[in-house]
Order: structure tokens, then C-alpha cells, then sequence
């Protein structure tokens, strides 16, 4: 009669202890995806930015053609990237062409003068501070996920269940650097 008992109460156990490590791989695979979130609301902002400070910088530097389209080119590629390793190389791109864009901007002292520019300047400088912090956040996040995702018994679980690590956003340190214009 006490092995009738026993044997359901274990199962029991199992099953609420099952039930307790799929519920916290949930939470902190949503915190990873919210901190994801949280680094792509920081990208476009700065995307946003970036046509603004083009047209600024045209209206002084008509015939710096190219850099304009390289820093077009270099904003959509960041904006249309899929995988981490896409965006580290967009972003990465996108910050080259953004110092060459403040390169120009520096043989045109109107230019460096203008509120409207150092608005933009100031602004983007901001996003790029974001984008670390957010960085950050989600690197901090996925390393607690991947973590969970690698310990016993955890594991056990979440190889069940079908849980994959994740790949942390290391950026180039280029991309980790903002755009410095020298006055």
C-alpha cells in the first residue's frame, strides 16, 4: 500500500520540478528576446538619424557624392540584416562610413558650426551610447540563458524541450566606438 503513495508522489515532484525549469527558461528566453528588442529600437533610432545628418552635411558638401551613397548603402545593408554576425558587419560598415561622412564634414567649418548639424551630432553620439547599453543588457541576458541552458539538470530539460543557446552581439570594437568629429 505505501509504494502506491510513494511512486505518485515522486511523479508528482518530477513533474512540478518540470514544470518550474521549462517556466524559467521561458523567462529568461523572453528576456533575452526583449533585451534583442531593446538593441533594434536603439538601431533604428540611429537609422533614423542618419538620412538627417546626409541632407545636413549635402546642403554644404554638394560634391561629396559618394560618401552619401556609401553611408545609403551602409544604413540599408545595417537596417536589412538578419543574424548577428550580419548586423555585426553592417554595424561595422555603417560606423566606417559614418566617420568618413564626419571626415568630409570637417572641411566645412559652416558646417561644424551649424546647430542643426551638432543637434545630429549630438544625437547620434546619444544613440550610439544606447546601443552599448542595450548591447550589454542582452550580452548580460543571453550569458544567464546559455548558462541555464548548460547546467545539470537543467540541461536535461531543455534539451527536450528543444532549447538552443544563443549567440551573443559582439560588435567589432569599431562599431563600439562613436563617430568623433574634431572641431
Amino acid at each position: 500500500m505505501p509504494i502506491f503513495f510513494i511512486l505518485p508522489g515522486i511523479l508528482l515532484l518530477v513533474a512540478i520540478w518540470f514544470i518550474f525549469v521549462y517556466n524559467g527558461l521561458i523567462g529568461l528566453r523572453n528576456r533575452v528576446e526583449e533585451a534583442w528588442s531593446d538593441i533594434e529600437v536603439q538601431l533604428k533610432r540611429r537609422y533614423d538619424l542618419i538620412p538627417n545628418l546626409v541632407e545636413t552635411v549635402k546642403g554644404y558638401a554638394r560634391h561629396e557624392d559618394s560618401v552619401f551613397t556609401k553611408v545609403t548603402e551602409a544604413r540599408t545593408a545595417a537596417m536589412g540584416a538578419q543574424t548577428m554576425a550580419e548586423h555585426a558587419e553592417a554595424e561595422n560598415m555603417l560606423s566606417q562610413t559614418l566617420k568618413s561622412l564626419f571626415a568630409v564634414s570637417e572641411n566645412y567649418p559652416q558646417l561644424q558650426a551649424s546647430t542643426n548639424f551638432l543637434d545630429l551630432q549630438n544625437n547620434l553620439t546619444d544613440s550610439e551610447d544606447k546601443i552599448q547599453a542595450a548591447r550589454r543588457f542582452y550580452n548580460g541576458n543571453v550569458r544567464d540563458f546559455n548558462t541555464k541552458l548548460q547546467v545539470f539538470p537543467t540541461n536535461l530539460v531543455a534539451n527536450m524541450l528543444g532549447f538552443t543557446k544563443r549567440e551573443f552581439y559582439d560588435a567589432p570594437d569599431v562599431v563600439n566606438e562613436a563617430p568623433v568629429v574634431k572641431f
